[in-house]
């Protein structure tokens, strides 16, 4: 099981199968470039594994130019 917590909406969400972070961005019907990802201290890149038992950040990126 995977947690995931998206934030700021500060939300929890939890999935079963998920091989990498490109698959639960579409998942979450996110771009490449709208989110963050984070595991622990780390950002991790669409093409990173996810391992069951893995609890994950997603910070939603906005612009303001």
């Amino acid at each position: 099981m995977i947690t995931v917590l998206v934030e700021p909406e500060g939300h929890a969400l939890s999935f079963d199968r998920l091989n990498t972070v490109l698959m639960l961005q579409k998942r979450l019907d996110l771009r490449v470039n709208d989110a963050l990802i984070i595991r622990g201290d780390r950002l991790l890149t669409p093409d990173c594994r996810i391992e069951d038992g893995d609890e994950l950040r997603v910070r939603k990126v906005t612009s303001r130019g």
